[in-house]
């Protein structure tokens, strides 16, 4: 507690002794974080540019690579300092804005994702009445809804947390994570109910209605042409594939608050977890989808003859 300016801070103990080494995992996540938000940015801007990009299913993918764009910016700008410091603090104040900030947008990820497989039903269970179900007014509304929603949601259970007195001021983490429960005296029962409230609703709803939708899309492909499953294959898989890697990570999270190991393999778990996702969707997405991987070879070739 700093008693002249009134602000209390927490050490980050998660990192470990580098020495030297520090300097390259600088330059190493520097490097990471750039191509991150190139990456995603990227992807944003051609679907933003180009009208036949400008589909729900595009639409829905651009908010989610917007979200990894707010995330990491939350957490990689601090990492970054913090590799380079002798003793990692942040403010509490400035801890609880990084987990709200973090934890709302991760859960307005899982929401967009099932708006995508929801799309996804609709265009191939229901083409003909695709245009009608999935309007602009209605993609509009869910994209409001997915952002706005998580916000109240987290925004709850925060402000429960910042009126709790603390009893510990150091955190093992590298970030601040959920593990900022481990700082209190006493455990609040209207903010653990707010928070299993949260964990159903933002994670654990959007997860069943994914799973349901894709079950739906994959028995009416069976029975469906070849082509039919063929379209199914192609704009599920991209899907599929973030919605596994985003829930390893949001698992990862949820159980490294509860694993006690030692310090060095908390530090290079948590890097390994955390630090390349950013670019995971924009490279899944440039790759599997067919419409975003031509604009992306034509944004190059057009690079390369400038």
């Amino acid at each position: 507690m700093d008693d002249a300016l009134n602000v209390t801070y927490i050490t980050l103990y998660g990192y470990v002794d580098m020495g030297i080494n520090r300097y390259f995992l600088f330059i190493h996540m520097l490097m990471v974080f750039i191509l991150a938000i190139t990456f995603n940015l990227t992807i944003v801007y051609l679907i933003g540019i180009n009208n036949n990009l400008h589909e729900p299913m595009y639409i829905f993918i651009a908010a989610l690579l917007l979200n990894s764009v707010v995330t990491s910016t939350t957490v990689y700008p601090k990492l970054l300092i913090d590799i380079l410091s002798e003793k990692s603090i942040i403010s509490y104040s400035a801890c609880l804005l990084q987990c709200y900030i973090y934890y709302s947008f991760s859960a307005s990820d899982f929401l967009l994702l099932a708006a995508m497989a929801y799309d996804r039903y609709v265009s191939i269970c229901k083409p003909l009445q695709y245009p009608t179900i999935m309007s602009k007014t209605t993609v509009c509304i869910i994209l409001f809804l997915s952002w706005l929603l998580p916000a109240i949601q987290v925004a709850v259970p925060t402000l429960l947390s910042a009126n709790l007195k603390l009893c510990k001021f150091t955190l093992k983490a590298i970030f601040c994570n959920n593990s900022y429960y481990s700082l209190y005296c006493v455990t609040s029962a209207a903010r653990s109910l707010s928070d299993m409230i949260s964990i159903f609703t933002m994670m654990i709803l959007p997860i069943l209605f994914i799973l349901f939708t894709y079950t739906r899309i994959l028995i009416i492909s069976y029975r469906s042409s070849r082509n039919v499953r063929t379209k199914a294959a192609q704009t599920c898989t991209p899907h599929l594939v973030v919605l596994i890697g985003f829930s390893s990570v949001c698992l990862y999270d949820v159980l490294i608050v509860q694993l006690d190991m030692g310090s060095e393999i908390h530090f290079i778990m948590t890097l390994q977890a955390f630090l390349y996702y950013p670019l995971f969707n924009p490279v899944v997405y440039g790759l599997k989808m067919k419409e975003i991987f031509k604009h992306l070879n034509k944004l190059f070739c057009q690079t390369k003859m400038i």
